[in-house]
């Protein structure tokens, strides 16, 4: 029998499960197993799969348009750039199919800021290891991945990658010439790492202090994942001037967002920037049905309280296993355990058992659940997890 995924270009390496369904906070197969979904479509998912309010304006809005392009208005795109500034500390929005795309708007309009003002020399990005910021150029050379820019040419002009968590660096990094600081304020794929809170207030001090743009990666941790809407939240004046998100803001439609204030915005006119599909028919009406659900404060607060759960489950895991777990780390619902060695065997494993998993950085397992799990799925999936790190052998 020939290979089903010869013709599929092979930069991912899935197992072999077919998933044809979703329902809530499971996946079920071709063959009919059930799967608990504690990746959700990494942290994409966010009111789980095949939610009827969804499924609902969805399907009416496939019924009557699909498609314009930015050559006219959309209605629906109006309504959920208000709400966002409504609710952010944004004034303008630019709508994107990916998060992606929302970092490479946010990296012009930082640039074109700054030129604005006859500073056309203040190009630099600060960035910071462990950093993920998507798969553009740009993008992988914000990230700084010696992995993902392997084989794609130079590196690009603008880019200076700091340790994370390197105060005096940062402080020496922003000169003159630097455009912005760029940072997640919880990194998802460097392992699952919380900036502290103290840390994003004092990024915004020093960013006013030097005229420096502050622009935070929202993608992962933003829409609710941390119990806040977006995780910056959590500190005190720590708002950005740029904020990229998608993921979690369409609920498994392809969406995103650059979010930005009237003045770092002011200077994208006409011909700055631009996409076909960003902002399209489709996506603003599922877009507005899951901003309305997750920005809800009392949709909020369960996510809190759940993510206490979680964070109980995954603490007494490593109480359990002192020898395979280093222990917890990441926030809200974007979490894991930090293992003492690469996570790749405990997440197959899991998956044996029924519980889909991820994985971060070196060595950590990790969990990006729909923000509507509730306490039976939490229980469900630390059994799974504890038995997948009883059975561990680990190498070394």
């Amino acid at each position: 029998m020939s290979d089903p995924r010869a013709h599929i270009m092979p930069v991912y390496a899935p197992p072999s499960e077919v998933f044809v369904r979703g329902e809530g906070v499971n996946l079920i197969t071709e063959d009919g197993d059930k799967y608990l979904d504690f990746v959700a479509g990494i942290a994409v998912s966010s009111l789980g799969h095949s939610h009827p309010k969804l499924v609902e304006v969805l399907q009416d809005q496939a019924a009557n348009l699909w498609h314009l392009s930015n050559m006219f208005r959309v209605r629906a795109g109006e309504e959920l750039a208000d709400k966002m500034c409504a609710r952010t500390f944004a004034d303008r929005v630019f709508f994107t199919n990916s998060g992606t795309e929302a970092v490479e708007c946010a990296l012009k309009a930082a640039r074109k800021y700054h030129w604005s003002k006859g500073n056309d020399d203040r190009i630099e990005f600060v960035t910071f290891t462990g950093a993920f910021h998507g798969r553009s150029l740009g993008a992988i050379n914000a990230g700084g991945n010696p992995k993902y820019l392997e084989g794609f040419g130079p590196a690009i002009e603008g880019f200076r990658q700091l340790e994370w968590g390197d105060h005096d660096a940062l402080k020496e990094a922003v000169t003159d010439k630097t455009c912005a600081v760029f940072v997640e304020p919880v990194q998802g794929e460097g392992g699952v790492r919380a900036m502290p809170e103290e840390c994003l207030t004092g990024l915004r001090k020093l960013c006013d202090e030097t005229g420096t743009l502050l622009i935070y990666d929202e993608v992962q941790c933003g829409m609710g994942r941390t119990g806040k809407l977006f995780a910056h939240e959590w500190a005190e004046n720590a708002q950005p001037d740029i904020m990229c998100v998608a993921k979690g803001v369409g609920g498994g439609f392809p969406f995103g967002a650059c979010l930005m204030t009237e003045e770092v915005g002011l200077p994208m006119q006409p011909g700055s920037h631009g996409s076909t599909y960003g902002g399209n028919p489709l996506a603003m009406a599922v877009g507005n049905a899951v901003w309305d659900i997750i920005s809800d404060e009392a949709f909020l607060a369960e996510v809190r309280r759940v993510s206490g759960t979680v964070s109980q489950g995954l603490k007494s895991l490593a109480d359990s296993h002192p020898d395979k777990v280093e222990g917890v780390t990441g926030k809200g619902l974007l979490t894991g355990l930090k293992l003492k060695s690469a996570p790749k065997p405990v997440q197959n494993a899991c998956r044996e058992k029924g519980l889909l998993v991820g994985v971060a950085g070196n060595n950590v397992l990790r969990l990006a659940p729909p923000l509507i799990i509730e306490d039976g799925d939490v229980r469900k999936a630390v059994s799974v997890m504890d038995e997948a790190l009883s059975e561990w052998e680990m190498e070394g």
